[in-house]
């Protein structure tokens, strides 16, 4: 599984420096979920990812499963590209929803939920959300409408890497999702088997899983530094990164 990941991490990598565009360690911080939600749990299910500038990690996995050649990616945010610098599900194969404004993720998940329970169907919506974003309000809006309207068919998995406690620290997020009705589980987010058994728990609640996350995970120049957050390698980074993860 390993090999697998670093090999994700290369091409996304790869992108970045191409483009000169991408926000890498947004992208691994949450690679390992969407690699375990694509591999062993996704079926006639949809997905969603609201922290779409996380977008670079969701075209690497979705190449990887087929759903467009991975030839794009080596046009990632070029001109007449299919992968823009935030996902469209006009564009992209796989995409449920176009995102990027951060908040509008898990309103379209839980408005995608309710359609599911009125049509009397299975499938099951997962939302991926950052913790910055929990600074929206409307989020909190779709954590209480999905409350009311009993959507166990909902996950909300929310990559806690973290990063914006410096400006607000969202303090036990387990607590806060309790508090409004729904069912908790916290996992290390970099653990395929926890992410799994928790994405496989039985819940009679809208579920929200607290993945405890590293921005920029297993690369060491990365990890946790503010200063990589919105920029690309340079080459000889690049090479470095490349190596480190040979």
């Amino acid at each position: 599984m390993t090999k697998v990941i670093n090999r994700l991490k290369k091409e996304i990598i790869q992108m970045a420096f191409q483009a000169q565009e991408g926000h890498v360690p947004s992208a691994f911080s949450i690679l390992d979920i969407l690699w375990v939600l694509y591999d062993r749990v996704l079926k006639k299910d949809y997905f969603i990812l609201s922290k779409g500038h996380g977008c670079l990690g969701l075209y690497a996995v979705l190449a990887e499963k087929g759903f467009f050649p991975k030839s794009w990616l080596a046009n990632f945010g070029r001109f007449n590209s299919h992968l823009g610098g935030h996902p469209d599900c006009r564009q992209v194969p796989g995409v449920e929803a176009s995102t990027g404004s951060l908040g509008h993720g898990l309103p379209l998940a839980v408005g995608m939920a309710m359609g599911l329970k009125i049509r009397k169907r299975q499938s099951k919506v997962y939302c991926l959300i950052g913790d910055g974003e929990a600074n929206e309000g409307s989020v909190w809006e779709a954590v209480m409408l999905a409350t009311q309207h009993r959507l166990d068919n909902l996950v909300c998995l929310v990559d806690y890497n973290h990063s914006t406690d410096r400006a607000l620290n969202l303090g036990d997020l387990g607590v806060k999702f309790r508090s409004f009705g729904w069912q908790v589980k916290k996992i290390n987010g970099h653990n395929h088997q926890e992410i799994f058994e928790a994405l496989k728990l039985a819940h009679k609640k809208p579920l929200a899983i607290i993945a405890k996350t590293i921005k920029g995970y297993g690369i060491k120049e990365m990890e946790n530094n503010p200063a990589w957050h919105h920029r690309s390698p340079t080459k000889e980074e690049m090479e470095r990164i490349l190596t480190e993860l040979n």
